[in-house]
Order: structure tokens, then C-alpha cells, then sequence
């Protein structure tokens, strides 16, 4: 009876031992790298530099190596994410849904960025030159208009769908409509007189004169390819929820936590990073959900099908 009782507590003990072991086991186990997608409305040599410090960051603090995938437009950065080819990425609100969509559900949002007032939102405008005689929507008819990217939720979906709500179909009131691969070619596409209008995304708070506090207008202020006095915004749009920074669901559960510490944490403790991330004067992040993202993922169901979101 003794030896059965003490082969009992040696398994029971073994099995203790074994369920210890697993519980303990570390992201590092089964993650040997991680990828992250760029995707900036910037040429992929810039992208690099400047997320050149945030990779190095990760990798330390993750203990792991980090590899930076710039891609040349959203769905690239949609299909590679969908396909396990990245694990980790910033996305607009209609990239981050349509990847979901596309992937089914495959991809959750970390973490949105914040702005000083503690909104999470910004604004879809169009664009023209200051000297174009276009001071309005209504006498932007007939004139030429760039999109950014079919991805884009500022720059072409939110735009696209509440013009169609207000019956003006796109194709039909404008004399060109195209996709110009970006945010900043669609403003440069305007200034150089290749288009007359272009949409791309601002924060629509702070000084305009600077381009306000961040967006696509303000990177192109502070790159010195755009003065504010050039262009005039014609049209706004309404709030806009900030797209997420995304995860593989598939992630394991410490990885995830330890992210999201990291994105957190970051405007305190590696200001300079996070600066060279946003490019403005956000406040850092927020916890992000899927509640955020529902209205946007409806849209772009009734997009795909050609349907109109009431």
C-alpha cells in the first residue's frame, strides 16, 4: 500500500511539474521573430529611417529579433498581415477592416492612437492649390480629384461613401477620378497641377497655418514639401476613429500583454521614438477594441457590395 501511495504522489507530482512547466512557457518558445508592417504615405527608404529606432526598441525589450516590412500601399500591408507574413501593424480604420474582413477576423486591435484632448479621431478633407479659383464643393464639379489609396479610410472611403449619401457619385461629378498611391503623392499630385483635388487625412486641431497638430499636411510641413498658404481645404469631413496598431490574434497572450506595455508606456519613457512614430502632438495610446472599429468594418462590407451604409 505504501509503495502505491508514493507512486501516486511521484505522478501527481510529475503531472504538478509538467502543468508548472507549460504554464511558464514564454512567447520566446514558440516566437522566434517578430515582423512588423510599415505602411506611412511615404517612400519605404524614410519609412525605414525613422521607424529605424522604434525597431531597435521592440527588439530589446521583447528579447527577440524585430524585422520592419515597409509596404508600397495598404493592401499590401493587408494581404501580408492576413497571411501570417507580419505579425504586427499600424493600420487606418478601413485597412484594419478590411484586413479583418478579408482574413476572417484573424487580426485585433492593440492599441489607437490619442490625441492631446484624449479624442481618438481625425478628418477626411479635400484639397486644392490656394490659386486653383475652386473655393468650394460645389464648384469643385468637373474638376479633376485624387483619391490616396482604395485602402485608405480617409483617403477614399469615408470621402467616397458620404459624397454617394449626398448623391454626388464620384465618377460622375468629378472630370478624373484616380488613385494617386498616397496621402502625400495626392497633395504633391495637387500642387504640381497633376490633379486639382486631392483628399488626405488631418487632426483638424492646432494651428492650420502649421498644418494643425498632425496628419498627412502637418508631416509634409514639417518635410518642407508643403506650405499651408498653397492649398485651401474645400470640404471636411465628420469624425474619423484613429486606426489601430494591430495584432495576429494568433499571438501568444504574454506577447500580446508585453506589446502592449511597451506602446503604452512609450511617449514617457522613449519620447524621441514615439515622436518619430506619429509625427505630431498626440498623447500617446488608448486600449483599443472592436467596438471602435463597427461602423467602419459595416462600411466597407457595404462597399464591397455596393451597397450604401444608412
Amino acid at each position: 500500500m505504501f509503495g502505491k501511495l508514493m507512486l501516486a504522489a511521484a505522478t501527481a507530482g510529475l503531472l504538478l511539474t509538467a502543468s508548472a512547466s507549460a504554464d511558464a512557457q514564454s512567447y520566446k518558445d514558440t516566437v522566434k521573430e517578430l515582423r512588423v508592417g510599415l505602411i506611412g504615405g511615404e517612400n519605404a527608404s524614410d519609412l525605414m529611417t525613422r521607424n529605424e529606432g522604434y525597431r531597435q526598441l521592440l527588439e530589446k525589450e521583447l528579447g527577440i529579433p524585430v524585422k520592419l516590412f515597409p509596404a508600397t500601399d495598404y493592401a499590401g500591408i493587408m494581404q501580408a498581415i492576413g497571411a501570417g507574413q507580419v505579425e504586427m501593424a499600424a493600420f487606418g480604420a478601413s485597412g484594419f477592416a478590411g484586413a479583418y474582413l478579408d482574413c476572417n477576423g484573424c487580426i485585433e486591435p492593440l492599441v489607437v492612437p490619442q490625441e492631446k484632448d484624449g479624442s481618438t479621431f481625425y478628418y477626411s478633407v479635400m484639397v486644392t492649390r490656394a490659386d486653383s479659383g475652386i473655393d468650394s464643393l460645389e464648384t469643385a464639379k468637373g474638376h479633376s480629384l485624387a483619391f490616396a489609396d482604395p485602402n485608405s479610410t480617409s483617403g477614399y472611403l469615408i470621402p467616397n461613401a458620404t459624397f454617394k449619401a449626398q448623391g454626388i457619385d464620384p465618377e460622375q461629378y468629378f472630370s478624373k477620378v484616380g488613385f494617386a498611391g498616397g496621402h502625400e503623392q495626392g497633395v504633391l499630385a495637387v500642387l504640381n497641377k497633376q490633379y486639382d483635388l486631392a483628399v488626405t487625412w488631418t487632426s483638424g486641431q492646432g494651428e492650420m497655418s502649421e498644418g494643425y497638430t498632425r496628419g498627412n499636411l502637418r508631416a509634409m510641413v514639417d518635410k518642407g514639401l508643403l506650405k499651408m498658404s498653397d492649398i485651401k481645404i474645400l470640404w471636411q469631413s465628420g469624425k474619423i476613429p484613429n486606426g489601430p496598431t494591430a495584432v495576429r490574434a494568433d499571438l501568444p497572450a504574454d506577447l500580446k500583454e508585453k506589446l502592449l506595455s511597451i506602446l503604452l508606456d512609450l511617449p514617457k519613457s522613449h519620447p524621441d521614438i514615439y515622436e518619430s512614430i506619429e509625427r505630431g502632438s498626440g498623447a500617446g495610446y488608448a486600449r483599443a477594441d472592436m467596438d471602435l472599429y463597427k461602423d467602419i468594418i459595416d462600411l466597407r462590407k457595404a462597399e464591397a457590395t455596393g451597397g450604401r451604409k444608412s
